[in-house]
């Protein structure tokens, strides 16, 4: 479980297929705090460890998990969120992340206002999700707001900090993020549906 309050960013050093899987190296500021085993998101992807060298960790996103997240279309360079599992003792600072992503989304809109800055994120809408005005969502990991809520899009406004420290200062018109949609809202809309 995660709060969706990123950590720090990480850059992709190497990417390597292994059958249908892709390895995945990140260089961060607390890879060597990291441990074999440990859950990390990645973009809002929940992964494990599996190997650990100078300042860099190895994690294995499976097929299922390149065909549902951003993951498969990471380059060399590219940044990543990194959020280490939440604390069961810590205070829960953004909202309940299972790192589970649900889709993707496109930015179709992206808006540089006094202070801030607005994207709109359009996504498909048969997969029965939904966002709610002033409700939470996941976008790379991140834990956010929703402005303004329609049946197959929504917005978000982005204060200047979570701009400067996450890597929605790469997300432009066009840029596909991955999505995990509030997990109350979820099981609400699956009841609703019976």
């Amino acid at each position: 479980m995660f709060t969706g309050i990123i950590e720090t960013l990480g850059k992709v050093t190497d990417l390597q297929k292994d059958q249908g899987n892709l390895r995945i190296t990140v260089e961060s500021t607390i890879s060597s705090e990291l441990k074999i085993d440990q859950s990390v998101s990645h973009n809002g992807v929940c992964l494990t460890v599996i190997a650990l060298a100078d300042g860099k960790h190895t994690v294995t996103a499976i097929e299922e998990t390149l065909n549902k997240s951003n993951l498969g279309h990471l380059k060399t360079g590219d940044l990543v969120n990194l959020e280490r599992c939440m604390q069961m003792n810590a205070r829960l600072d953004g909202h309940i992340v299972q790192g589970h992503v649900d889709q993707t989304a496109t930015c179709t809109e992206l808006k540089v206002l006094d202070g801030s800055r607005e994207y709109t994120f359009e996504y498909d809408a048969s997969t029965d999700n939904v966002t709610v005005e002033k409700g939470s969502i996941c976008v790379n990991g991140i834990s956010l707001t929703v402005v303004n809520s329609k049946q197959n899009s929504f917005s978000v406004a982005i204060i200047p900090y979570t701009f400067d420290h996450t890597n929605l200062q790469q997300v432009n018109k066009g840029s596909m993020v991955n999505l995990e949609f509030d997990i109350i809202g979820k099981y609400v809309a699956r009841l609703m549906q019976r």
